[in-house]
């Protein structure tokens, strides 16, 4: 046998090897399915039951995400941007021909626990299973009986517009080993019942880590940088960090200003724009105070998590002097009478910029989109009546917006550093209809 023949035997051999470990996980993944032996508790008071599952549906803001702008609630069909192409979020109502009608409440179970359809085909992680796992199942039966509840609407799913290979569902399987892991909350003995109770709604319902930790190139949640911050793909917001890191986290936060900011959208530390306003508009505010307090309280306890850095902008050299003189000018100009010289604001009306996370994280993008684009917090019960930062698109060019924003990230020990003119540009465009 000559060398060459056996090295071709080798090729062949690792080939068919590698070949069997992948036909392997995907058959793991396609019959493997834990919880599956968890079944429904009796109820004794349907009523109730329907009810708790209408709390948890606006827990987990389904209604966001399936529910098309000015469509009917819950028949889905919002598109979903991902860097991958367009998902759609499916009819969830009780048609029995285009919803989830001819579902059982073992179905539902298995979409939420293990990220599977009716079918067992797999579900892309648009839909937050990786979070959403962690739901017990007596919570998922609820939601499942509410939406039981609401009205069937007869809307067919649309076909999901994703680029090969991602539209080939059959390599989720290989996802899936790597970034999901089922698994119901198992509550800690050694913590309260709030923080129980704050750590299940965190990560599971609320999903938080889903926008509030960066993804890698494969869409799957950078496991060492839960909760760090992270850059939500296609919408150019960043969601900061949740930690209790000092600097551009909760750490110095009192539980609470949390509490306000997630029940109210605003609080006397800030204010919420941008994604998170829809949030805390149609998910947040709606829960009770002992749930926004238990989640205050976990959120206090996550540990620090080194975000990822590759967000940070264009370095601006030369002498920073002249930038920081022009944007103090324009922010007495322009700034001054509602968040102070002082920088501290006059909450929660105007928001201080002392010490604002926003202002602190590496990349600048949201605080150039605020002053471009403007934007309100949204209207809550705790703040019917919100106050608006104007949009300055108009009044300010590239290198000013960069001067303000450079200022203010600056100034009252604030270390943001500076902003380009070329990110403004890049991260300025209008926001989307």
């Amino acid at each position: 046998m000559t060398s060459r023949s056996i090295v071709r035997r080798i090729v062949f051999a690792a080939i068919a090897l590698v070949m069997l470990v992948l036909a392997a996980l995907f058959a793991l993944e396609t019959w493997h399915e834990p919880g599956s032996d968890i079944q429904s508790a009796p109820v004794a008071d349907v009523q109730q039951q329907v009810a708790r599952g209408e709390y948890l549906a606006k827990a987990g803001n389904c209604m966001a995400c399936h529910t098309s702008r000015g469509g009917e609630k819950y028949a889905g069909g919002r598109a979903i941007a991902t860097p991958f192409g367009q998902i759609y979020s499916s009819n969830i109502t009780p048609d029995r021909d285009t919803g989830i009608g001819v579902w059982t409440s073992n179905d539902f179970w298995r979409a939420l626990h293990n990220g599977k359809s009716r079918d067992g085909s797999f579900l892309y992680p648009a839909f937050p299973y990786p979070n959403y796992t962690k739901v017990t199942r007596a919570d998922s039966d609820a939601i499942y009986a509410h939406l039981r509840t609401v009205a069937p609407v007869r809307q067919d799913n649309l076909q999901h517009e994703l680029r090969f290979p991602y539209n080939q569902r059959a390599l989720l399987a290989f996802w899936r080993v790597l970034y999901f892991e089922p698994g119901v909350f198992e509550p800690q003995a050694a913590q309260s019942a709030a923080w129980n109770r704050g750590a299940y709604l965190v990560e599971g319902l609320g999903h938080c880590s889903a926008c509030h930790t960066e993804r890698n190139a494969l869409g799957g949640t950078v496991g060492n940088a839960n909760l760090a911050g992270g850059m939500i793909p296609m919408l150019n917001w960043y969601a900061s960090s949740l930690t209790s890191d000092a600097q551009s986290g909760l750490g110095d936060w009192h539980t609470r200003d949390i509490a306000d900011l997630l029940k109210t959208g605003v609080s006397s530390r800030g204010a919420v724009f941008g994604p998170m306003s829809e949030v805390v508009a149609g998910s947040l505010q709606h829960l009770s105070d002992d749930d926004i307090e238990a989640m205050a309280v976990y959120l206090k306890s996550v540990p620090h998590a080194k975000a990822a850095e590759k967000h940070a902008g264009v370095q601006v050299s030369g002498n920073a002097k002249p930038i920081l003189e022009k944007g103090a000018r324009l922010y007495e100009k322009h700034c001054a009478a509602c968040h102070g010289v002082d920088g501290k604001g006059a909450p929660p009306a105007y928001p201080p910029l002392a010490g604002a996370r926003s202002l602190t994280t590496r990349s600048s993008i949201n605080s150039i989109r605020i002053v471009l684009n403007g934007g309100y917090p949204p209207s809550t019960a705790g703040n019917p009546r919100p106050y608006g930062m104007p949009a300055f698109r108009m009044l300010l060019n590239e290198e000013e917006v960069a001067a303000v924003v450079s200022y203010a990230r600056s100034a009252w020990g604030n270390q943001g550093g500076l902003v380009s003119p070329v990110d403004v540009a890049r991260f300025g465009a209008p926001p989307a209809d």
